[in-house]
């Protein structure tokens, strides 16, 4: 789709979402000191005080101001997956699916913590600058996703934290506990867990989809990650999902908005729509003849809160069926009353709204977006999301090698993003850079790939050059020649600007360190405006680049002649790229131009290339002691809904496992050259490996790590660091191995239920040195096991440096239809220096030994049930010991 142009769907991807201009507002009063009470009673009174238009006004993610009452303009849409999203430069952490692979939800709880101080600083520098109500100004946010990545082919999976549900509950509650506090009534930011429920792809079909999915299933494995964010993490809200489970569609259910998450889990937030979700009741469900009654399903199930993608271009009238379904009767004042109850009581638990606490920005400021401290955590989630899959001796490297960094993504940064992401971030560390900072006495060669679809960079501020030769690019803002009206009717924006068109002069010119999006924070700046990047670019070597743009509605001109024209571009495009012959130093003309019709998101990118790699590559092999080839997928080609169709990838799925055809035969080069050779992988998903099992003298899944990822990496490979992540997920050899992407029953997914061989299985992971386990000893905790027991052991580090070990406990359930092969109930994360022990307690209750029957009762059943404490998997080669216990009675456990 053209999103200048169109509704844009789904939560909407990093370049676009954090980059939404925003309308200026009288900056907000001075709010009173805390005064405490009820949330939910001070908004029931607020609502009270409100006409029917001001009420129906507030159900959609774009709520308008209601200045009588000093409640000022609000956007529920905020998004901070790994890492805040706005105006300033954010830190950047690993991609959830790396976080995960910590195995450490305490380090997990520490960056959603950093994450909430930076989304606070955000909302305050939008107060500073009367930029609230823009997306990534709230005091909320749409994360964490804990759907389970049930199928390696799901572009998103990325987003979650793995496979198994254990796993993503204890990773989910972290997040919730992280971002909202620790205050028993106060929340610092509202974290709302999503999709809810049964959402793990295909992305082509996500809006139309409806899934089967038997009771046992959905018990067993797609609803335990959100009953323990709301029951145990307290979750403010929840994202009810696009597609249809069992007939029904997710956000008009009375079964996942009811009867479970509202009678069974006790939850009493917001419950907010994922983008268009309540449009696809009727466009794309068929499940109401028309609007009206479509937003009436979904309020009349539990939605309160109307995401629509079309608030992205601020479309006019979006709350009309709400009015029309209150005016037929399908809905009463009462239901809105409710759903606004909710909603405001929320803003209120937030400081956002005066009357309950001090507004919870009183303690941040946006100075305090990006410290130094946050870069730090970012280094070391980073480090600890790395797992050493294979190591044959190689790693780590000794004394002052000689390093060829092979591969398109060696000297990549856009990758260490993932998606979710701020093109704002601190300024990232490639492999290469990781290298030669980590190892400043070895020799580190880079020798560049050929072109491939992983292209397309940010160019860093170090290759621009002002008109007056300072770092950067000379930014003009030019303001439309009249302000722009606060809504626009359908088809009116692209109208008014041809019919209005821009000023003369810029309102504000500055030096801006690329080109990227911005204008959150100059208050100035309209709505809608035309920015205008003029300098030079300056190649630090001469040879031959692709050069172009990323994003849409954008227009390049380089060395005096047009270049490249995103005006008709989708977003999630792959960049449009050409290839030219550049020389080192010289300073070569650049402008790039977009208009910003609300939405906007453009980036100038490139990419370094050989015109003969595989002469370069054997030519750099014979002067090298070892080979580190960085291989991998970007979350570009594995994305959400994205408009790509190449070789192994499509609508932003995966169709192979395989790496790129170009990758692999790289990797075989490399081999060829008789050289060590280091495969750093860097992936949201799985990828085939068995190749690399094979002939790679080590292997490390690097994940799409964050801003500091490639230094993290060359930490691992310089022996700095002792890696100790594990996998979160079983890493299989070939999508033929699986059942079809779109049947959601679990039989032969994962490691809890697949009958194969994996290339590597879930928690998976190696270290530079050893660990030993001392015998398990199982306590009951009262006369039948099945109340609940304590597993006690302990771990030894064996080995001759210090390390991590992640302690993983796996229960194998007696021989039951449709019990999990095995299932994880228990991990913990160690530090240990050489010969240092810990002893080690896992308390498992009912629902930790419980597993679920066919009509979806979950219980503790009885029979003879074998625990393993270990390094990963019983059956994996790893340290670890089992013991039995007997079950004597069935303990049901509540849903």
């Amino acid at each position: 789709m053209k999103a200048p142009r169109h509704t844009v769907r789904g939560t909407f991807t990093a370049l676009a979402v954090s980059t939404l201009l925003a309308i200026a507002i009288p900056a907000a009063q001075a709010r009173p000191a805390q005064v405490g009470g009820d949330a939910e009673a001070l908004a029931a009174d607020l609502v009270a005080r409100l006409t029917t238009d001001e009420k129906l006004a507030q159900l959609l993610n774009t709520a308008p101001a209601i200045p009588r009452l000093d409640v000022p303009r609000y956007n529920w849409w905020t998004e901070s997956l790994h890492g805040a999203m706005g105006a300033l430069p954010t830190t950047n952490f690993p991609q959830p699916i790396g976080l995960a692979a910590t195995f450490d939800d305490a380090l997990v709880q520490r960056v959603a913590g950093v994450i909430s101080t930076e989304v606070r600083g955000l909302h305050a520098l939008a107060r500073q600058t009367g930029r609230t109500g823009r997306i990534g100004t709230g005091l909320n946010t749409w994360s964490p996703n804990i759907n389970i990545f049930r199928d390696p082919r799901w572009g998103r999976g990325q987003e979650t934290y793995g496979e198994d549900p254990f796993l993503a509950a204890r990773m989910g509650v972290a997040y919730v506990r992280g971002v909202q506090g620790d205050h028993p009534e106060w929340l610092d930011i509202v974290a709302t867990p999503k999709h809810y429920a049964v959402h793990s792809g295909p992305e082509s079909t996500r809006h139309e989809a409806n899934v089967f999915v038997s009771r046992r299933d959905l018990e067993d494995t797609y609803l335990p990650a959100f009953r323990a964010a709301i029951v145990e993490g307290r979750a403010g809200s929840i994202m009810c999902a696009y597609n249809r489970v069992d007939g029904l569609p997710a956000c008009a259910s009375d079964l996942l908005l009811g009867d479970i998450l509202r009678n069974d889990w006790g939850f009493t937030g917001y419950v907010v729509s994922d983008c268009d979700a309540v449009s696809d009741i009727r466009l794309h469900h068929r499940f109401a003849p028309d609007a009206a009654t479509a937003v009436a399903a979904a309020m009349r199930a539990g939605v309160d809160n109307e995401c629509s993608g079309a608030t992205l271009t601020d479309s006019a009238n979006l709350e009309q069926p709400w009015r029309d379904a209150l005016a037929r009767g399908l809905i009463t004042l009462a239901d809105v009353d409710r759903a606004l109850v909710r909603l405001f009581a929320a803003r209120l638990r937030t400081g956002d709204l005066p009357g309950l606490r001090p507004l919870s920005t009183d303690s941040v400021s946006p100075e305090d977006v990006g410290a130094p401290a946050h870069a730090e955590l970012a280094l070391e989630a980073a480090e600890k999301s790395l797992v050493l899959l294979k190591n044959d001796g190689v790693l780590p490297l000794a004394g002052t090698p000689r390093i060829a960094v092979i591969g398109p993504l060696g000297d990549a940064t856009r990758v260490l993003r993932g998606n979710y992401s701020s093109p704002q971030s601190a300024p990232p560390i490639s492999v290469l850079e990781g290298l030669r900072r980590a190892m400043p006495d070895a020799q580190v060669r880079h020798v560049p790939f050929g072109a491939t679809y992983t292209d397309g960079d940010p160019v860093p501020t170090s290759a621009l050059r002002t008109p007056d030769g300072a770092p950067g690019l000379l930014a003009r803002y030019y303001n439309a020649a009249a302000v722009p009206p606060t809504r626009f009717g359908e088809g009116e924006l692209d109208a008014w600007v041809e019919r209005i068109g821009f000023d003369a002069e810029p309102i504000v010119s500055r030096t801006e360190p690329d080109v990227n999006s911005r204008s959150l924070d100059l208050a100035q700046v309209h709505d809608v405006h035309r920015v205008e990047w003029r300098g030079y670019l300056v190649p630090p070597v001469s040879g031959t680049y692709r050069l172009g743009l990323g994003g849409f509605n954008g227009e390049m001109s380089f060395d005096g002649k047009p270049f490249v024209d995103l005006r008709g571009a989708s977003w999630n495009s792959l960049p449009t790229m050409k290839t030219v012959r550049l020389e080192g130093g010289r300073q070569y003309p650049v402008t790039v131009t977009t208009e910003a019709r609300v939405l906007t998101g453009i980036g100038m990118v490139w990419k370094r290339i050989s015109e003969t790699p595989g002469d370069d590559l054997r030519a750099a092999a014979a002067d090298s002691d070892v080979l580190v080839a960085v291989v991998g997928l970007t979350s570009d080609l594995e994305a959400e809904e994205a408009p790509i169709e190449v070789p192994g990838f499509k609508g932003g799925d995966k169709t192979s496992l395989d790496l790129l055809a170009d990758q692999q035969a790289l990797l075989e080069a490399a081999k060829a050259t008789g050289k060590p050779l280091v495969v750093v992988l860097m992936n949201g998903s799985q990828v085939n490996l068995a190749w690399a099992r094979e002939h790679a003298d080590a292997i490390i899944e690097a994940w799409y790590p964050g801003q500091s990822g490639g230094l993290a990496v060359a930490n691992v490979i310089a022996g700095i660091t002792n890696p100790g992540g594990r996998l979160p997920l079983t890493f299989y050899r070939s999508v033929d191995d699986l059942p079809p992407f779109g049947d959601y029953d679990m039989r032969g997914r994962t490691y809890r239920y697949f009958e194969g061989t994996p290339v590597y299985p879930f928690g998976h992971g190696l270290s530079y040195t050893r660990f030993d386990y001392a015998p398990l000893v199982v306590q009951a905790n009262g006369r039948d096991a099945g109340e609940g027991l304590r597993v006690t052991t302990e771990v030894r580090n064996t080995g001759d440096r210090a390390g991590d070990e992640v302690a993983q406990l796996y229960l194998d359930f007696p021989d039951l239809e449709g019990v999990p092969r095995i299932a994880l109930r228990g991990f913990r994360r160690v530090t240990l220096a050489p010969g240092e022990a810990r002893t080690l307690q896992f308390d498992l209750d009912p629902r930790d030994l419980s597993a679920v029957d066919a009509a979806g009762d979950r219980q503790v059943m009885p029979g003879r049930y074998r625990v393993f404490v270990g390094g990963g998997q019983p059956g994996d080669g790893v340290a670890g010991h089992h013991a039995e216990f007997q079950v004597l009675r069935t303990h049901p456990v509540p849903r």
